[in-house]
């Protein structure tokens, strides 16, 4: 069993930053790489930003390019997701998810990749 709790979600006027976190237990967290989605109402989820196993390489939607930072703290088991610039169409509900494998050269965009998901924290940006 792997838990997946993602927190930092919340009510941003535009232009402001947002630091979304994620911890996972119940796996040996520096072993997997670790991805952040995000589903609109009605649509599926779609990949933010992933990061390797060991910090490295970092992938990013276009979307978000240039304005967000993915990172991670093995030894605390988390992963975070920054947001800069935040925009109106950056409102949807956030989720982290664990690689399905260990020791992946490069994360996924993939969201058939991730075995593992929390249950999604809500970001909504005012205008």
């Amino acid at each position: 069993q792997v838990d997946v709790v993602e927190s930092g979600g919340g009510l941003v006027q535009a232009g402001g930053s947002l630091t979304l976190s994620c911890a996972a237990y119940g796996r040996t967290f520096g072993n997997y790489a670790m991805g952040w989605f995000r589903r609109y109402p009605g649509k599926e989820r779609e990949f933010v930003a992933a990061i390797g196993w060991h910090g490295a390489p970092t992938y990013y939607a276009d979307s978000v390019e240039g304005r967000s930072t993915i990172s991670r703290d093995n030894p605390n088991s988390t992963v975070y997701l920054q947001i800069n610039n935040l925009r109106p169409e950056d409102t949807a509900v956030y989720y982290c998810a664990v690689d399905h494998s260990a020791f992946r050269p490069a994360p996924d965009r993939d969201a058939r990749e991730y075995s593992y998901w929390g249950q999604g924290t809500q970001v909504t940006v005012s205008s």
